[in-house]
């Protein structure tokens, strides 16, 4: 053997090894503490169950960790609460890298809800009106929620009824695109209710 050849072997030895130990690094990383792992499993005999699925019976502790070896993968206990404890074999690290990418995804695609909030008075001119009513259906069609309020000043609160019928009407304008999640009622000095988008309109 050429001196050239043992030097193209020892290389890719080397290569092979240290492909093999960031492998086995990568995996460590990812190796979530909610989940007992390997050498922290504590029950003496495990029911084990193989890479593919395959089921292969009650093993010691040691005899399944050795099989998970083997073949360079993690010995994960799935069901602690059995007895005996059931145990897979599994590259723990992807499993846990794959888990945390569906729920990134599935926090992406969450809508997020906001509360917006209409002011009213209790002697709202029209015009006004329709303003707040036009910006009450925007936020709807957009998917967030409306808190209207109308504040009373002074002895207008003993006029509580008009303060009521104008959170009825704005309801009634926008009943179309929602629902009312809370009927109007006093808050102190002020008086509420809140709009929430149809289902058919969130989606």
């Amino acid at each position: 053997m050429t001196e050239l050849t043992m030097r193209v072997l020892c290389a890719s030895a080397s290569l092979f090894c240290s492909q093999c130990f960031l492998k086995l690094f990568w995996r460590w990383l990812n190796i979530s503490k909610d989940m007992v792992v390997n050498e922290g499993i504590r029950a003496s005999q495990v029911r084990l169950i193989g890479q593919n699925g395959e089921q292969m019976g009650i093993k010691s502790k040691s005899e399944a960790l050795g099989l998970a070896q083997n073949v360079n993968l993690d010995l994960v206990m799935v069901a602690p609460g059995a007895k005996p404890p059931v145990c897979r074999i599994m590259d723990y690290g992807k499993f846990r890298f794959e888990q945390q990418k569906k729920e990134r995804e599935a926090r992406k695609n969450q809508k997020v809800i906001s509360l917006k909030e209409i002011r009213l008075s209790p002697s709202i001119e029209d015009h006004d009106f329709n303003t707040k009513m036009r910006n009450a259906r925007k936020f709807l069609e957009k998917g967030d929620k409306v808190k209207a309020s109308v504040r009373f000043r002074g002895r207008a609160i003993t006029h509580s009824n008009l303060g009521r019928d104008v959170l009825e009407k704005l309801a009634e304008e926008c009943a179309d695109i929602s629902t009312i999640e809370a009927r109007p009622k006093m808050e102190g000095r002020s008086m509420f209710l809140v709009l929430a988008p149809k289902a058919e309109k969130q989606q």
